[in-house]
């Protein structure tokens, strides 16, 4: 009769046993996918935000002059030039800004912070016309370093008159749109609600 109640007896604690170690190792497997899910998650909502970026075309006439004095302020001399600026310039989001974590335990995605567009890059394709130097005051490489530079701020001034950044707000919506069904796909949910989004914003989220 011992022996019967000592053999149900160690099977029971086998069995405990051997629950005991399956669930620990489930736990640990659940909790490593868990975490690599996160991971693949945080990666591809990165990829995301680096895709998000308008590109607009500028095409501007510049005139550019300078007139220096020399004898006591008795004679001026006068440099001059026109040129035609065709520009690209690139409106885009620093992904260093961009603020998100995961919370595994909840199988969250939390984005807090995704920063306003800022002017990445100007390309300026510089073409000069009438370039006209004064009898004292001559054009030199070091003009034309600044001409460049004052082209670049021309068009950097431009920008906002544009739309182009206008563009990239709505650009980011759609970007934080895709993030949600890419975060969905695997049963996860994104968490935006630190940004402060417009009602027309919204809108277009909850669409």
């Amino acid at each position: 009769m011992d022996t019967i109640f000592d053999s149900f007896l160690g099977l029971v604690l086998g069995a405990i046993l051997m629950y005991w170690v399956y669930s620990f190792f489930r736990t640990k497997q659940t909790k490593e996918q868990t975490e690599h899910q996160s991971q693949v998650l945080l990666e591809k909502i990165r990829s995301v935000c680096k895709l998000v970026s308008v590109e607009g075309d500028f095409a501007e006439i510049y005139r550019y002059e300078n007139i220096k004095e020399h004898f006591m302020s008795l004679v001026t001399s006068k440099k001059k030039a026109l040129m035609v600026i065709n520009a690209k310039a690139q409106i885009g989001y620093d992904l260093k800004k961009v603020e998100i974590r995961a919370d595994n335990a909840n199988k969250k995605i939390i984005l807090t912070n995704f920063p306003e567009p800022e002017i990445l890059s100007i390309e300026p394709d510089i073409q000069f016309y009438d370039i006209q130097s004064g009898m004292f005051n001559f054009f030199s490489p070091d003009d034309l370093t600044l001409l460049n530079k004052e082209a670049k701020q021309h068009i950097r001034e431009k920008i906002p008159q544009s739309g182009l950044m206008e563009t990239a707000r709505k650009e980011a919506v759609q970007a934080v749109m895709l993030i949600e069904k890419i975060v969905e796909t695997i049963g996860w949910k994104l968490d935006y609600s630190a940004l402060e989004v417009s009602e027309k914003q919204k809108k277009i989220l909850e669409e």
